[in-house]
């Protein structure tokens, strides 16, 4: 499963014929029948097998509707949406917390709650009802179960030499995922200075920047990298595929392994030119059926808490985060001090 799976210049040519030919009708552009999804990566399969290619197929089956699909990575998306804000293209925003609190502090997203959404955690939904999650997750990250024996157990072990060019982690502020390494290792190592010491030490191993997490999970498959971080749900997709990539978690200074939830959030944009169609597709995503696939299709955890999936992918997950500790982190904290979070981040590491 790629994360890369539409470049946002590709996707800039792609919904350009569309915008072009709609100029003249604003009423034509609004009854057409399309919904623009721009999403955070890790959804969508690369065989055309993951959990958004069934939703948005049924999708289009039942309403005929069809789905433009966006992809980039977390913060990226937030940004096309930003510079777009005076002429909207997307109509539904997908992407990872602490993005999805900074779409709506710009005012990206308008208030809808699904049909669906009383069924969503409140800490996995925006209290003035501008976002939900629509697909549960969590940070970890994977190693190549192939090289290494057993998995590496702390943020400590990382810093030994047998690692140098062999482990990778996706750009804090561009990546949610890469983002998650920051507000991960401030948890487990004390706070934010503690955690900058660590990554800077962490540098000399590190391979360098990459926008794209799930670009990494197969170098790690192939050997080219022994280590590199990810999240629970795209990581464990795409094990189906790469049987050396195993999944773990680094202990803290408590010695317990520990993680946080990552959700897919959704939204409906604010003057979406398609707004109808936005929110029957935000729907469709929370109904119980697409929930009930979260695990069974996408390896990943439903939003709604009154689905208790218990097909083999369910039964696996859980079995993964037995011991594993989970801890809910300030977002609006986050939200707050991302800049200047990733700003010391670039100063400590000299990315």
């Amino acid at each position: 499963m790629s994360r890369t799976r539409l470049s946002l210049a590709t996707a800039v040519a792609l919904l350009a014929a569309p915008a072009l030919s709609a100029c003249g009708s604003s009423s034509a552009a609004a009854d057409a029948k399309e919904v623009t999804v721009y999403s955070a990566d890790g959804l969508k399969g690369e065989n055309g097998d993951g959990w958004y290619d069934k939703v948005f197929a049924d999708f289009t089956k039942k309403t005929g509707i069809k789905v433009k699909y966006v992809e980039g990575g977390s913060g990226e998306v937030v940004q096309r949406a930003v510079r777009e804000k005076s002429n909207p293209q997307a109509d539904v925003l997908v992407t990872l917390p602490p993005f999805i609190q900074q779409a709506d502090a710009k005012g990206l997203l308008q208030k809808y709650e699904p049909a669906g959404s009383t069924a969503v955690s409140g800490a996995d939904k925006a209290p003035d009802g501008t976002w939900t999650s629509v697909v549960n997750n969590y940070f970890g990250f994977v190693y190549n179960k192939k090289e290494l024996k057993t998995a590496p157990t702390t943020w400590d072990d990382l810093l030994d030499a047998s690692y140098k060019n062999k482990l990778q982690y996706s750009t804090p502020g561009v990546a949610g995922d890469g983002t998650a390494v920051l507000i991960q290792t401030m948890h487990d190592l004390g706070g934010k200075d503690q955690a900058l010491a660590y990554l800077k030490k962490l540098q000399a191993n590190n391979v360098g920047p990459s926008a794209s997490t799930g670009k990494l999970a197969p170098k790690v498959d192939k050997g080219e990298l022994l280590v590199a971080n990810g999240d629970v749900q795209m990581n464990y997709a795409q094990s189906k595929t790469m049987p050396n990539l195993g999944i773990w978690f680094p202990a803290g200074k408590d010695g317990k392994p520990s993680t946080f939830a990552l959700p897919y959030a959704a939204g409906l944009v604010t003057k979406a030119p398609h707004s109808a169609n936005g929110k029957k597709l935000l729907d469709f995503m929370l109904a119980q059926r697409a929930q009930a696939e979260v695990s069974s299709i996408g390896g990943g955890f439903s939003a709604r808490e009154d689905v208790k999936a218990t097909d083999a992918n369910a039964i696996a997950l859980t079995k993964l985060m037995d011991g594993v500790d989970f801890f809910q982190p300030d977002w609006n904290d986050i939200d707050k001090n991302l800049t200047s979070y990733v700003e010391d981040w670039k100063s400590a590491t000299g990315s």
